[in-house]
């Protein structure tokens, strides 16, 4: 394979930040040239009747897709959609632009084929996101919004910046996935207690009550969330008709990683993404399954392998979205996901 012949040997030479730009750009120039377009979406595009799915009330082509975080901008979608996704999720945007975290704020694990990230949200906006989606083309992919407060935003006024994403985003994404879970901005996840999260919750579904389009809002929790924190989240969603569930963002664990203990250490703090996550991402599914059989869920977190998306669908996932694996595997995965869920059936 080319990719971990070449392309990613180059790209591990490079701060893990400035190899996603590089490599992002370069593939958005490549797909502007006819021939080189032609040749990557023979490469990679694979479609099958079977492998389309209606959930949410949305139909999308496959079910594999790629993860909030990785086009935090909206600048991406065309593009990422020639790789075979079939779906797309953009953000974490929040409504003021802001820059996130000092640099460095990525670093790569290979022992453990994992990430660590304390981006913090950096993002141009709610405004030039919108600006930017209105120009997008029309495709049968289906883009997700992924909405955030600002750093600044005291989570007793959290509620103000969801609001205004999703009133202004509204009309340009297919769904909606409220972010209480990212482990990179000061007491955000604090939002997941019952109390906030249920308000917070109540007022996004109320203000979605009084469009002429309904359009799907889903909660992305933690990880680290206790069986008993995730039985009064699954009550939340209940009580205030919640569409679905992703499981799950990314942890603060360090526990079982190949990676020495000094070289965490002097990463410091951050979510962790990859291999690493798989175990515990499946185990959330398989336990928000038991105990709701109907809630749709998006399961990401360590999907890896080909079995690592059969099991995650197995324990229960309606979709599946991928990130760091694809940094690892390259983008061929996609295509041979889909194969293997073909295969699986």
């Amino acid at each position: 394979m080319i990719y971990k012949s070449l392309i990613k040997p180059l790209l591990f030479r490079i701060d893990p930040e400035k190899a996603h730009h590089l490599s992002t750009r370069l593939f958005a120039i490549s797909l502007s040239i006819p021939i080189l377009s032609h040749l990557i979406r023979r490469r990679f595009l694979y479609e099958n009747k079977s492998l389309e799915k209606e959930v949410l009330g949305l139909k999308f082509t496959n079910p594999v897709g790629l993860a909030a975080g990785f086009d935090k901008d909206g600048k991406y979608c065309e593009d990422m959609s020639a790789l075979g996704f079939g779906f797309i999720e953009i953000g974490t945007v929040t409504p003021r632009p802001q820059i996130g975290n000092p640099k460095q704020r990525l670093f790569r694990l290979p022992k453990d084929n994992a990430l660590i990230n304390r981006m913090g949200f950096n993002n141009e906006g709610i405004d030039a996101l919108v600006a930017r989606l209105k120009k997008r083309k029309k495709n049968k992919i289906v883009i997700g919004g992924n909405i955030g407060k600002n750093k600044t935003t005291p989570n007793e006024n959290a509620i103000d910046d969801y609001e205004i994403c999703f009133e202004k985003l509204y009309p340009y994404v297919d769904y909606f996935v409220v972010n209480v879970s990212s482990p990179n901005t000061p007491d955000l996840r604090s939002l997941q207690d019952k109390e906030p999260l249920q308000k917070l919750l109540r007022h996004i579904i109320l203000l979605r009550s009084k469009k002429e389009k309904t359009k799907p809002v889903l909660l992305k929790i933690a990880p680290d969330l206790s069986e008993s924190q995730i039985d009064d989240v699954l009550d939340i969603l209940e009580q205030e008709n919640v569409d679905g569930i992703i499981a799950t963002n990314t942890t603060i664990s360090r526990s079982g990683l190949k990676t020495t203990d000094n070289k965490i250490e002097s990463i410091g703090n951050g979510g962790l993404s990859g291999a690493p996550l798989h175990n515990r991402s499946i185990e959330v599914v398989r336990y928000i399954r038991s105990k709701n059989k109907s809630i749709p869920i998006i399961g990401v977190g360590g999907i890896y392998e080909t079995k690592d998306a059969i099991g995650m669908i197995e324990a229960g996932a309606d979709l599946i979205q991928i990130y760091s694996g694809m940094i690892y595997q390259g983008p061929s995965m996609i295509k041979r996901i889909k194969k293997a869920l073909l295969s699986s059936k």
